[in-house]
């Protein structure tokens, strides 16, 4: 009998390493070409640690410093590219932009401390060994997790593959979706770079930084609304994109953009990004302001405004998606403007939104003549 044929039990039972070994190769092979990013920073990986059970890295900077790490998830956008993949027709797999918005879910989040990113370490879940044969779709989303570690100048060390068969279930038509999630290790040096937001105040200038769409926030509200059409994510939208390339758009990573801001050292007192809660989020500090709102962007990314046509609310709209802003800066006033072309320079679009005022916590959107709560 040829034993190399018979599955072990424990394949039977749902987790068949030689199954998931392609994927987890492709993925070690896109981590290698990482480790000399966070370089720039100080940051070395030893690269004979990288394969065994974790990472070894160390600063060799001489300055007092401080680490910050976020661990995050993606959420179901990937679903999106799932429905993609088996109904479009057109070869791809919509992995392109998945690795990217996963690690900047959490990217994104480290730079509200002052913190650049130098490690990431990613976690692929599916609920069965057979998502991960797929090879073009596996390099697909491995490439995706380099170009995110290229742009944020970090390093993916390691990483976690698990077939979760009594875990993950993906919701019908999609037949199998992994849960995509990582952790984000940044540097903050030297550590009085550290952003905590106890400096905001009355006076403050709200700085708006554009998204690139839809980011990876609202997603379930786009799948909900999207699967009533009559054809689903291929819906076409004004600008000629189909409604699922146009959810599938990835994140904007806003890592360049505080790096410059930092490294002018203008006087930051708040960063936040524009995640869930949308608008609403403005008010996040648990102080008694009001966030005056008095500018807005001119134009509206499409597939917000096809949100608006389906018949979510307006008032839905502005507290669940990020309306075309996906990260704010709050600084002085004295430093408005040379934030502004500090942003410029970086290559980001910057909108001196409006101020914060004293009194009721709360956002006062004056371009839609709106009154949005604190999200407690």
């Amino acid at each position: 009998m040829d034993k190399t044929k018979i599955k072990s039990e424990y394949a039977q039972a749902g987790v068949d390493y030689s199954k998931i070994e392609p994927f987890k190769m492709a993925m070690v092979r896109a981590g290698k070409r990482t480790l000399e990013f966070p370089n720039k920073r100080e940051v070395h990986v030893d690269a004979d640690s990288v394969g065994a059970h974790g990472a070894v890295f160390q600063f060799r900077g001489r300055q007092p410093h401080l680490w910050c790490m976020t661990q995050e998830g993606l959420g179901n956008k990937n679903w999106i590219a799932e429905w993609m993949y088996q109904h479009a027709g057109t070869g791809r797999t919509y992995y392109e932009g998945i690795g990217i918005d996963t690690a900047l879910m959490a990217a994104n989040d480290v730079i509200c401390q002052g913190a650049l990113p130098v490690i990431y370490t990613d976690e692929v879940a599916a609920g069965d060994s057979e998502w991960f044969m797929d090879e073009k779709r596996g390099r697909d989303l491995a490439e995706s997790f380099y170009q995110a570690c290229r742009m944020c100048g970090m390093a993916l060390p390691a990483g976690e593959s698990p077939a979760l068969r009594y875990l993950i279930k993906a919701e019908p038509p999609v037949h199998s979706a992994p849960s995509l999630s990582g952790c984000v290790t940044g540097l903050i040096a030297p550590a009085d770079r550290m952003i905590t937001g106890e400096n905001l105040s009355v006076g403050d200038r709200i700085i708006g930084a554009t998204s690139s769409g839809l980011h990876s926030n609202g997603i379930s509200l786009v799948i909900k609304r999207a699967l009533e059409l009559k054809d689903k994510f291929l819906h076409q939208l004004p600008n000629g994109n189909t409604l699922g390339e146009e959810a599938l758009m990835p994140t904007r990573s806003y890592v360049s953009l505080v790096e410059a801001l930092l490294d002018e050292n203008i006087e930051i007192h708040s960063f936040l990004g524009g995640t869930g809660g949308g608008i609403s989020k403005i008010a996040y500090a648990k102080k008694h302001f009001t966030y005056r709102v008095k500018k807005w962007i001119d134009e509206i990314p499409p597939l917000f405004l096809f949100m608006l046509e389906t018949g979510v609310s307006l008032m839905d709209c502005l507290t669940t998606f990020n309306w075309g802003i996906g990260f704010y800066i709050f600084v002085p006033e004295k430093e408005a403007e040379r934030t502004i072309e500090t942003g410029r320079k970086a290559g980001y679009d910057l909108l001196d939104l409006g101020e914060v005022e004293p009194g009721e916590r709360r956002v006062i959107f004056e371009p839609e003549g709106i009154i949005l709560s604190a999200i407690e």
